[in-house]
C-alpha cells in the first residue's frame, strides 16, 4: 500500500488526479537520468561512511523515481515534496512498482516527521530551489534534529560555475513527437539567482497543448555551504564531483556534500 499524507491526513491513493503541467511532463524530461546509477552512488557513500542504514528520507522527491529505486533495494523510504501534483504522480508510480513508500506533502525547509531516520538526501537541484539562505538554515536545523546519531545528510548542488557558464542567459530547446519545449534562462551574478522560463507543447490528440512554467534557483558557493553545515551542528565529511568519489574541480557543474550527525 502506498501511503500519502496531505495536510496531516493519511490517504490511500486508489484514484489519481490529472497532474499539473510540470508534473505531467517531468518524467519525459528526465529520461536521461540514470536513477539506478544515482542510487548506486548514494549507496556507495552510505557504505563508505555508515555501516548500517535502513530508513531514508528524501527531500524534494519530485515524481519519486529515486525513492522507488531505493525502496527496491530494501530501504524504508520517506519521500517529501511541496508539490501535491508531483506526489500524485510519485504515488501512482510507486503503486505500479509495488514500492512501499510514505509520501509527505511538506516544504523541505519546514518539514515535520514522527521520528528520526538514518540518512537524509536532497538531490537533483532541490537544494538550489531554496532561494533564501534562511530557508537553507531552517532545513539544516531540521535535518540535524531528525537524523539518528551517526546519520548522514547527502545533498547535491548546481555550482556557481554551472550557473555562470552553462545555464547563464542561454536558451535551450528540444523537439520530440509528443513533447517540445523552450527553456530560457536569466541569471543575475550579483544576487546569484536564476529564473527559468519554460514553455511546453504537449501532444493532445491531433493538436498540441501549450503551457508555461517559471522556476527559480539560487547558486551557493562552497563557503556558504560550509557555513550552513557548521551552524547546524552537523560535521562535514567530504565533497565529491558529480557521481564520483573524486574531489570537485573549478569547472565541476554538480557537487555532492556529505555530512554526519555525531
Amino acid at each position: 500500500m502506498v501511503k500519502y499524507i496531505l495536510k496531516n491526513t493519511i490517504k490511500t491513493k486508489d484514484v489519481f488526479v490529472i497532474y499539473n503541467s510540470f508534473a505531467y511532463v517531468y518524467d519525459n524530461l528526465t529520461l536521461d537520468i540514470d536513477y539506478p546509477g544515482w542510487a548506486d552512488f548514494i549507496e556507495k557513500i552510505i557504505h563508505k561512511n555508515k555501516k548500517e542504514a535502513s530508513m531514508v528520507l528524501e527531500l524534494g522527491c519530485g515524481t519519486g523515481s529515486f525513492g522507488i529505486e531505493m525502496s527496491k533495494r530494501g530501504y524504508e523510504m520517506i519521500c517529501l515534496d511541496l508539490s501535491s501534483d508531483m506526489l500524485d504522480r510519485a504515488a501512482e508510480k510507486a503503486a505500479e512498482e509495488g514500492a512501499d513508500i510514505l509520501f509527505l506533502n511538506q516544504d523541505m525547509s519546514s518539514f515535520e516527521l514522527y521520528g528520526t531516520v538514518d540518512v537524509i538526501v536532497c538531490l537533483l537541484d532541490s537544494f538550489n530551489y531554496l532561494i533564501k539562505p534562511a530557508q537553507v538554515q531552517r532545513m539544516f536545523r531540521l535535518v540535524h534534529n531528525y537524523l539518528n546519531p551517526g546519520g548522514l545528510f547527502i545533498f547535491d548542488v548546481n555550482t556557481p560555475y554551472k550557473f555562470e557558464n552553462i545555464l547563464s542567459n542561454n536558451i535551450f530547446y528540444e523537439v520530440d513527437d509528443d513533447i517540445a519545449y523552450i527553456w530560457e534562462n536569466e541569471y543575475n551574478p550579483k544576487t546569484r539567482k536564476a529564473r527559468f522560463d519554460l514553455t511546453f507543447f504537449v501532444r493532445d490528440g491531433q493538436l498540441y497543448r501549450r503551457f508555461d512554467e517559471t522556476h527559480f534557483e539560487r547558486a551557493y558557493d562552497e563557503g556558504e555551504i560550509m557555513q550552513f553545515i557548521n551552524q547546524s551542528g552537523l560535521k562535514f565529511i567530504s565533497v565529491y564531483d558529480h557521481l564520483t568519489l573524486r574531489k570537485p574541480s573549478l569547472k565541476s557543474e554538480r557537487n555532492f556534500y556529505v555530512c554526519r550527525k555525531d
